[in-house]
C-alpha cells in the first residue's frame, strides 16, 4: 500500500472518530498570528461591492504582461511551443480529472468545482511549479480559460517565476483590504490568450484574516459563478507552514496536494490530509518521483525534471492510481 493510500485510509478512520497519529518534524514551525490590535470586523459585503464590472468595461483598461517563454522552457515548464514532451504528457494526465470535475459530469455535487487550490505540506515540494504548469497546460487548450492567482501571500513566487514581478503592482491582498480597488485593477492579461493572472499583492500582517474575510468568501463565489467557463487556480501557502492554506481550501471545490517523493514524511502527509477533510475532491500528486527505467537509469528527481504519480480522493474518500507518470 502506498503512502498516499495509507494517508487517505488514515484520514477516513480519523473522520469516523479514531485518534490522530500525525507528528510534525521538529523543523516545521507553523506560523502564529496574534490577535492583538486586530482591526474591527467590517459588515459583510455584497457582490455589488466586490469591484466586478461587466466584461466590456475591461477592454483596454487592464495591464498586459509578457511572459518569457524561452526562460520558462529552460526552467522545465510547459510552454505553448512544446510538443509531446514528458512534462506535457504528465500534466495532461494530472489535469484530466480536474477538468472533468470542473466542467463534465464529475462536477455534480461539487461546490465551486472550477476553483482549484494547489498546495503542499511544507515548502520546497514543488507546489508553485505544479500550479504554474497546470495553469499553462489547461490554458493551452483551445476552449479553456484559466485564472492563476498567487495566494501564497507571505512568500509569493508566481510573478517572480513568470518574470512579471513588479513591487508596485496591485494584487489579491490590496483588493481584499481596499474597497476602492476593483477587480480589473488586479487581473493581468498575458501573451497567452487563455491565461490571466492575479498577483499576491503587498505583504500584510493580517493576511490570514483578509483571506478568511467575508469579502474573500464572496470573491471566491463570484469567480466561480461569474465565469463558469474558466478554471481558477490558487497557488496556496503550504498547509503545515501557515494557516492560510487551510483557510483557502474551504473556498474551493478541488485541491491538489503536492507531495515530494522520498522526502516528505508520512506524518506530514497525514496531517495535511486531515486539514483537507472537508474538501469535496483531493488530488495528490507525487512530485520528483524516483523511477527506474529499463536501461537502469533514473528519470527525474529534481526541480523541473521529474516524474509524477497522482491519486484522487472524492467525497467518499476512496483513492486509487490515476495512471499519471510512468
Amino acid at each position: 500500500m502506498s503512502i498516499i493510500e495509507k494517508a487517505l485510509n488514515k484520514a477516513d478512520q480519523q473522520e469516523s472518530g479514531s485518534d490522530a497519529a500525525a507528528d510534525l518534524s521538529a523543523d516545521v514551525q507553523p506560523v502564529a498570528y496574534g490577535n492583538a490590535d486586530m482591526p474591527p470586523d467590517k459588515p459583510m459585503s455584497t457582490s455589488n461591492d466586490l469591484g466586478f464590472r461587466k466584461r466590456e468595461s475591461f477592454k483596454g483598461t487592464q495591464e498586459r504582461v509578457e511572459i518569457d517563454w524561452v526562460r520558462l522552457a529552460e526552467m522545465g515548464f510547459v510552454t505553448p511551443s512544446d510538443v509531446n514532451t514528458k512534462t506535457i504528457e504528465e500534466y495532461r494526465n494530472i489535469k484530466r480529472p480536474l477538468v472533468y470535475n470542473a466542467f463534465g459530469a464529475g462536477s455534480v455535487g461539487i461546490a465551486r468545482s472550477n476553483l482549484i487550490l494547489v498546495t503542499s505540506s511544507v515548502p520546497g515540494e514543488g507546489k508553485t511549479f505544479t500550479a504554474i504548469n497546470l495553469a499553462l497546460s489547461i490554458a493551452n487548450e483551445r476552449d479553456k480559460k484559466v485564472l492563476l492567482i498567487d495566494a501564497d501571500v507571505a512568500r509569493p513566487s508566481v510573478s517572480k517565476t513568470l518574470g512579471i514581478n513588479s513591487p508596485s503592482r496591485l494584487g489579491l491582498i490590496d483588493y481584499l483590504e481596499n474597497e476602492n480597488i476593483a477587480y480589473s485593477d488586479i487581473e493581468l492579461l498575458t501573451n497567452m490568450p487563455g491565461l490571466r493572472i492575479i498577483p499576491a499583492g503587498k505583504l500584510h500582517k493580517y493576511s490570514t484574516e483578509l483571506l478568511s474575510s467575508n469579502k474573500m468568501v464572496l470573491f471566491a463565489e463570484e469567480l466561480s459563478n461569474r465565469y463558469p467557463d474558466r478554471i481558477v487556480i490558487f497557488d496556496s501557502p503550504p498547509l503545515l507552514a501557515a494557516t492560510q492554506g487551510e483557510v483557502l481550501a474551504k473556498l474551493v471545490g478541488q485541491v491538489v496536494l503536492v507531495v515530494e517523493a522520498e522526502k516528505t514524511f508520512q506524518s506530514m502527509v497525514l496531517e495535511s490530509v486531515n486539514k483537507l477533510s472537508a474538501c469535496d475532491v483531493v488530488l495528490l500528486v507525487f512530485n520528483k518521483t524516483l523511477i527506474s527505467l529499463s536501461d537502469g537509469y533514473y528519470y527525474g528527481y529534481g526541480y523541473g525534471q521529474y516524474a509524477t504519480n497522482s491519486y484522487t480522493s472524492g467525497p467518499g474518500g476512496s483513492a486509487g492510481p490515476n495512471n499519471s507518470g510512468s
